[in-house]
């Protein structure tokens, strides 16, 4: 007999709001051509596109639409966070959240997200060719002399899995597990919103 033991697990759900999505388009793209100390820390960073992470604090504040996203964000947080079998006194608490405009052949190295409980991403724009999200076993680094895993061998059993995001897409993950985004072959500009819940 054998058994599942340390399951780690992905959320996915659809937003399911077409209009919602449109309106976090214009809001992205308006933050992006708008926040200068956002442009700044994207060159300095190599980051191929624009993201609020290091310079706004408050775009829930700041923008409606971006701000509309925090009940439907906390009611999935909570569903996941019960479905970890998670301890909780309360739902879990939105506690930061960025924009991100990725131009085309962009890619997000490997991390992951200290001091949160759940973190995850929603896909505002999905153009093709655009890059994939990747997640990495974590017990890689304590694998030793474990042999590769076939190709066509089990979801489960893989060293990483990847997800192609598409408009809509929600997804939610623990935060400890390292991710990275995959650089992109299309041209154009993958908008997403990312955040963490404490």
């Amino acid at each position: 007999m054998t058994r599942d033991l340390f399951v780690t697990r992905l959320y996915e759900a659809e937003l399911g709001d077409d209009a919602l999505l449109t309106q976090l388009a214009h809001a992205i793209r308006s933050l992006a051509a708008d926040d200068r100390a956002g442009q700044r820390w994207a060159r300095e960073h190599r980051y191929r596109g624009y993201t609020s992470y290091a310079s706004l604090d408050d775009l829930p504040r700041r923008d409606p639409t971006v701000g509309a996203l925090g009940k439907p964000l906390t009611r999935h947080a909570a569903l996941f966070a019960e479905e970890c079998g998670f301890a909780l006194s309360a739902k879990p608490r939105l506690d930061s959240l960025w924009v991100n405009l990725l131009r085309g052949g962009g890619g997000h190295g490997g991390h992951l997200h200290p001091h949160s409980i759940i973190s995850g991403t929603l896909y505002v724009e999905v153009p093709p060719g655009s890059g994939a999200i990747r997640f990495e076993d974590p017990r890689l680094a304590m694998m030793m002399a474990a042999p590769p895993r076939l190709a066509d061998a089990p979801e489960p059993l893989q060293s990483f899995v990847t997800v192609q995001p598409r408009a809509g897409l929600l997804l939610l993950w623990e935060s400890w597990l390292r991710h990275e985004v995959l650089p992109g072959s299309g041209r154009g500009e993958r908008l997403s919103i990312s955040f963490n819940f404490a």
